[in-house]
């Protein structure tokens, strides 16, 4: 037995050569998100962003930025600071930022420096005058084309409303919108808030219909082109869904149902801001940047820019996608 240990002994203190073990390599699982300017793209099949596109930031330097609009005529984009309490302009063609309105979202003075007390999103009506969703104020604000600033709404049945967040008009002229608690600076818990639950509106002629009132965070909002599904998001880090209604004839919306669900996913960010294109698909702010979902809410890919977007929307008739994302501006040529 001596011999034999004694062999082997001398074989292994004998042998120089190291023994190589085998290399491997772990596949990335699924699709790898390719270099495109100034943040990345996640390409699926169907993805409606062509080839080649770039991501551009336009505009850096700001506190939390959100609710994009296009102005057709003068190719003007303004977006809210609801951090900063200020709406900014970027012009064409010289990039020029200049401020619109200041204070934007909240009048008083007692709001801790930082607070999401300014405005949120904004939407252009049929007279041309700016709805600005204001945190602070807890109401929906016209801004007339001379400046002048009145209130929509902002109560509901007497009840303040917690913090207008983001709006859409149906072709009918009624105004859907979201009232999440995230403008109070202890949300559900502030003992300023009114309303037991964080609702869907509908506000036509005078008369504001609450629609729901089961979401935890109700938040960005958008119908389809026929109009006949209204699309919700749920900014709730332990839901982060995207919800679809039907909408019925007489305006009001049926059970909600999940049009998808990225609650696994660990991105920053959560489901907020949303358009809908002309062919019906979604493209949703969410987790890591905007998602983009066909009408049956299959994911066709995601535009990433290098900081989590929380709104985006259409300018140029549908060629630019102008996205809000956090401290920056960016934007995407599409076709």
């Amino acid at each position: 037995m001596t011999k034999y240990v004694f062999l082997f002994c001398l074989l292994v203190s004998c042998s120089t050569k190291p023994v190589e073990q085998p290399v491997t390599t772990k596949a990335p699982e699924g699709p790898v998100a390719e270099p495109a300017g100034d943040g990345t793209i996640l390409r699926l099949d169907g993805m409606p962003v062509p080839a080649g596109a770039k991501i551009e930031k336009i505009a850096g330097g700001f506190g939390f930025i959100e609710g994009p609009i296009w102005f057709k005529e003068t190719g003007n984009i303004w977006f809210s600071d609801v951090a900063g309490n200020v709406t900014r302009q970027w012009s064409p063609p010289d990039n020029a930022i200049t401020e619109i309105l200041r204070p934007a979202g909240y009048d008083g003075t007692d709001a801790p420096e930082g607070a999401h007390v300014g405005p949120n999103g904004m939407i252009i009506d049929k007279s041309c005058n700016v709805l600005i969703a204001q945190h602070g104020n807890r109401r929906i604000a016209r801004r007339n084309q001379a400046g002048v600033i009145t209130t929509l709404v902002d109560r509901f049945e007497g009840k303040r409303l917690n913090s207008p967040n983001d709006m859409v008009f149906h072709s009918g002229g009624a105004l859907y919108f979201t009232d999440p608690p995230y403008g109070l600076l202890k949300q559900d818990e502030d003992p300023k808030k009114e309303l037991p639950f964080n609702g869907i509106y509908r506000l036509l002629g005078g008369k504001l219909t609450l629609l729901n009132k089961e979401m935890s965070r109700p938040n960005g909002i958008a119908l389809s082109p026929d109009e006949r599904w209204l699309y919700v998001a749920n900014s709730d880090a332990a839901r982060k869904v995207w919800m679809k209604f039907s909408v019925y004839e007489d305006g009001t919306i049926g059970p909600g149902r999940v049009f998808a669900d990225v609650t696994s996913n660990t991105e920053e960010g959560l489901p907020d801001g949303m358009k809908v294109d002309a062919k019906g698909n979604v493209w949703a702010t969410g987790p890591g940047g905007v998602w983009i979902f066909n009408e049956d809410g299959k994911h066709l890919g995601t535009i990433k820019p290098n900081e989590a977007p929380a709104n985006c929307a259409f300018a140029d008739d549908g060629a630019t996608l102008w996205m809000t994302a956090q401290t920056s501006l960016y934007r995407i040529k599409l076709k």
